[in-house]
């Protein structure tokens, strides 16, 4: 480890799906300056969120826990303020903070950001054009483009430092959340081209739960608000829906590629400061989010492309350029791996491990080879997707939809027949053949069952009752 504590700035985008950056193989955008910290750092593989849901997971990065522990399981579960979280450990160390941008852990004043030295947040979800923000001071609108502005307020912050000052910056994206409201200077891309439709665009759900059946998450569930145009007359049901996914994908691409060159912004004035050597770098999401793969748009299932996020670190002093991990990393990492890097302690309660021998191209005995998930707003007003919790190994996934509300803010009735579904992820990584029940599968069946139960265990999680007999 470097004498000198490392700089961090943490660039984190909302619904950023890791299947819309080049660097992790996308085929309809280009990411060039998120593909500088791929090219210059580490790509992460398998990072995954443990809730896939804005509040939850930021909480786990903050905290370090799961959010049956840090008790924000919805998105209408604020964040206490008391609570440990990574900037406050390393404010203490002597670093200087602040965050810019999404919050989203509550809008109440004793719910706004503490452990920063300096912070402007955006109210709930926020606005993409002229935005308010919660400061310090009350709420001050801003003319322009939200992601611009996140990021000029980081620029204005970083210049500011004293070059001997160690700091950790937050740089928190609305964007690409929907409505995907687009800046003056993307609005036209993407204008003469057709995106392709995924390979599961059309699925009929066929081996697949009820849950699958009952999101509201499809391409004709998308609003006017979100198409920014009035559906032509005359189409076919069949031509609405590609014609509703080509005005979504192209407003989200637009979103994500001004991210991409803010970012390049940023990158370039570390530089310019002479303080990128010692500068760990990070881009991720709060979560995946489906670009309408199984004919969906949004997050909260378990599977792929919500479950995975996209994780990119550079640290010239510690990180190989282009390397490339892939090792099971979830949220909850992030926050021990930064308080270690800092020379800050990691609180004891604390769930998650630091990532920071995996920097170095070590991964230690018995790093975990499975993830534990659960989603619990169980029939959310908007999207209807139902509660459910799981185990991903590095081969298979088994998911328990166990559709119960238990008393969760936000989770609503009524409480739904249990369903499992079970997918060969090497066989079938379109999750597309549920093997739940299918003669032949009893062994892996059980074996991820009780896989489940000990991860269960070992994060002091509370099972819902339908679980007791089947993990016994």
């Amino acid at each position: 480890m470097p004498s000198k504590p490392p700089n961090l700035v943490f660039v984190m985008s909302d619904d950023h799906a890791a299947h819309a950056i080049s660097a992790y193989g996308s085929v309809i955008n280009e990411t060039p300056n998120i593909d500088r910290l791929a090219a210059e750092g580490m790509r992460f593989d398998h990072c995954y969120c443990t809730n896939s849901i804005c509040t939850p997971s930021r909480a786990a990065i903050l905290c370090g826990t799961y959010n049956h522990v840090n008790k924000v399981t919805t998105l209408d579960t604020p964040l206490d303020a008391s609570l440990i979280t990574f900037p406050k450990l390393l404010r203490a160390q002597g670093y200087q903070t602040a965050i810019f941008g999404k919050w989203h852990l509550g809008d109440a004043p004793s719910h706004r950001p503490v452990g920063f030295d300096a912070w402007e947040v955006l109210p709930g979800q926020g606005e993409y054009h002229n935005p308010e923000f919660f400061t310090p001071q009350g709420k001050t609108q801003y003319s322009g483009y939200a992601t611009d502005i996140i990021t000029d307020l980081s620029l204005d912050w970083l210049r500011s430092l004293p070059q001997d000052q160690p700091f950790a910056l937050l740089c928190h994206h609305k964007a690409p959340h929907r409505p995907w409201e687009t800046d003056a200077a993307h609005a036209s891309m993407y204008a003469d081209t057709t995106i392709a439709e995924p390979e599961t665009f059309w699925d009929d759900y066929a081996t697949r739960s009820a849950a699958a059946q009952a999101a509201k998450c499809r391409m004709m569930d998308l609003t006017e608000t979100d198409l920014k145009a009035p559906v032509p007359a005359g189409l076919s049901e069949e031509e609405e829906i590609s014609w509703r996914y080509q005005c979504y994908i192209k407003d989200y691409l637009r979103v994500v590629a001004s991210i991409d060159d803010n970012l390049g912004r940023l990158l370039d004035l570390l530089a310019d400061l002479g303080r990128e050597h010692n500068t760990i770098v990070v881009y991720t999401s709060d979560q995946g989010f489906f670009l309408g793969e199984h004919g969906w748009f949004d997050k909260r299932f378990m599977y792929e492309e919500s479950l995975n996020m996209p994780l990119l670190v550079r640290w010239p002093a510690q990180i190989e350029p282009s390397s490339v991990n892939d090792d099971m990393v979830v949220n909850v990492d992030f926050a021990p791996t930064f308080c270690e890097a800092a020379g800050a302690a990691v609180p004891n309660d604390w769930q998650g491990r630091s990532l920071l021998p995996l920097f170095q191209g070590e991964t230690p005995q018995g790093w975990p080879i499975s993830m534990y998930y659960r989603y619990w707003m169980h029939r959310d007003k908007d999207h209807e997707i139902k509660a459910h919790l799981g185990v991903r190994t590095k081969r298979h996934k088994l998911i328990c939809f166990y559709n119960e509300p238990l008393g969760q803010p936000g989770a609503r009735g009524p409480t739904d027949p249990v369903e499992w579904e079970l997918y060969d992820l090497k066989a079938d990584p379109f999750e597309v053949n549920n093997l739940y029940g299918v003669s032949g599968w009893e062994s892996v069946t059980q074996e991820l069952l009780l896989e489940l139960k000990r991860l269960i265990e070992e994060v002091e999680d509370t099972p819902p009752a339908c679980l007791g007999d089947r993990t016994a």
